[in-house]
């Protein structure tokens, strides 16, 4: 991880509603260059809904977010925006693959439309990339219907890094598969991360992921961040809510809201 004195990502006060409902209440985040920061915390507690603001997805209703010390709240010029994500690399839960095209063309999706370039070489880096995370020429002329659940991943993980991103946010990226494909994606998050010098956020509720690819990790609960620190730290944080949660008891702060009908 690369140390310098200014975050890469600055997350400040941020303050997002729907309707009456508060879900990032405060939120204060950053995040250093090179850093693999993971944000645990329970289903509705905000963690999606800041990965939005990040991308621009969504608005914030108050706080700051800065990102290289620009900030990129509310950009009214769609150039500006668009410059600011195509620093960007994105793994979705569930892939999100483009079911009408193959594998290599699904992974030079963002080279062709995003900067222009020619069908042969981002084809190319498609294969290089697809390389990278452990697929080879084969692969890369089939459909994503074809392919299993953690090849899928593969292939998300491959079209992230292909822009050769500065930052790469990560959306449950074990969600869906069994544990040992589990274990495999997390290995190869932390490499392709370490190799491109990226940036990465990734949201969970799954541990063993959190442990093996961040250098910190920060917990939300209602739309605040409860504690953050390293991730060595995480078994002797004297935190009740961050206690409560990775050994999974019933009993504690945390509370599971009930929806009335």
């Amino acid at each position: 991880m690369t140390q310098t004195s200014a975050p890469k990502i600055l997350m400040k006060g941020v303050v997002k509603r729907f309707g009456p409902k508060t879900v990032l209440d405060g939120l204060d985040l950053d995040v250093m260059p090179g850093e693999s920061v993971v944000i645990i915390g329970g289903s509705g507690t905000g963690k999606s809904v800041t990965i939005k603001c990040l991308l621009g997805l969504l608005t914030p209703d108050e706080g700051e977010i800065l990102i290289d010390g620009q900030s990129v709240v509310g950009l009214s010029e769609r150039s500006k925006r668009e410059r600011v994500n195509a620093k960007i690399g994105m793994l979705f839960q569930h892939a999100a693959l483009f079911d009408s095209m193959p594998v290599w063309e699904n992974v030079a999706f963002g080279l062709i439309q995003g900067k222009g370039m020619s069908r042969n070489a981002a084809r190319d880096k498609a294969m290089e990339k697809l390389a990278q995370v452990g697929l080879d020429e084969e692969v890369a002329k089939v459909w994503p219907a074809e392919l299993s659940g953690g090849m899928r991943k593969r292939v998300g993980l491959a079209r992230a890094i292909a822009i050769d991103p500065e930052i790469i946010l990560f959306d449950e990226p074990t969600t869906g598969i069994d544990p040992i494909m589990g274990d495999i994606i997390n290995k190869l998050i932390a490499k392709v991360t370490r190799e491109i010098g990226a940036t990465g956020i990734t949201i969970t509720h799954d541990m063993s992921s959190a442990r093996a690819i961040s250098d910190r990790v920060a917990m939300i609960y209602k739309g605040k961040v409860v504690w953050q620190g390293d991730t060595e730290a995480i078994d002797q944080t004297g935190n009740e809510y961050v206690d409560q949660f990775i050994h999974g008891r019933i009993d504690g702060p945390i509370k599971m809201e009930i929806r009335r009908l």
